[in-house]
């Protein structure tokens, strides 16, 4: 196993298990509407579902790492990183949102490269 990949395998795994956190259940805390920016608690409230939604897809893509590392499936592995940095840079371009590609994209790229060329 590649002990540095693996180690940022699992900051992106953690990062998505608490984006996971703040959608399903901080979206409409002061927390989870500061950390998205969201206009206002009424809109916070309207969205919740949605929100709830798109946790549950960031808890998916952690799952599919853990389960990737887990079973040190290399294929999986790009695959689930792939994943992540491509709905980190659609973040970033469909919100306007550059930091989203720093805290999405980014780690899972190194991650990536690291897996790849160790």
């Amino acid at each position: 196993m590649k002990t540095i990949p693996v180690i940022l395998i699992a900051v992106v795994i953690l990062e998505h298990l608490y984006f996971m956190y703040l959608e399903m259940f901080l979206w409409t805390t002061n927390r989870g509407i500061k950390a998205f920016g969201l206009k206002s608690r009424q809109f916070a409230e309207e969205t919740k579902v949605l929100a709830a939604n798109q946790g549950l897809y960031n808890g998916f893509l952690a799952a599919g790492l853990i389960f990737a590392v887990y079973k040190n499936n290399s294929s999986f592995i790009v695959f689930f990183l792939s994943c992540i940095i491509l709905a980190g840079i659609f973040g970033a371009v469909s919100t306007k949102q550059i930091r989203l590609f720093y805290i999405q994209a980014l780690p899972a790229i190194l991650a990536l490269i690291l897996w790849t060329v160790l």
